[in-house]
């Protein structure tokens, strides 16, 4: 990927944040959540965003091809699962880290918090 390639994907990843906030950049984080992350997780969830990074570009490149329908649906179908799996990492890293912290230290809104991600993934 080349660097203008990454400096759009960034741009676009970070307009999407800030759109699913119902926010604009320019106003930023309201409350600086922020999470220190091992090394092992971070290693973890850049190596399955990789892959998954490489799948839809494989997919892409099998429409550009012309490649049979069903084929490239099959590789959209293992990018969905792939995708799914590494939400469900995340998630879960999330309610053993952040999400039991803060009940230990007494911030319930974090349970209200947790709720509303869980309806955002259901839809």
């Amino acid at each position: 990927m080349s660097e203008e390639e990454k400096k759009n994907f960034q741009k676009l990843y970070e307009q999407q944040i800030a759109d699913s906030e119902n926010r604009t950049l320019e106003e930023g984080c309201p409350c600086c959540h922020k999470k220190s992350r091992s090394e092992s997780e971070e290693k973890d969830l850049i190596t399955r965003l990789n892959r998954i990074e490489g799948q839809i570009r494989g997919i892409r490149k099998m429409v550009e091809n012309d490649a049979y329908c069903v084929d490239i649906l099959t590789q959209v179908s293992a990018a969905s699962c792939a995708l799914n799996s590494f939400t469900k990492v995340l998630l879960s890293n999330h309610i053993k880290t952040c999400v039991t912290e803060d009940i230990r230290a007494g911030k319930e809104e974090k349970v209200d918090e947790l709720v509303k991600v869980l309806q955002k993934l259901m839809k």
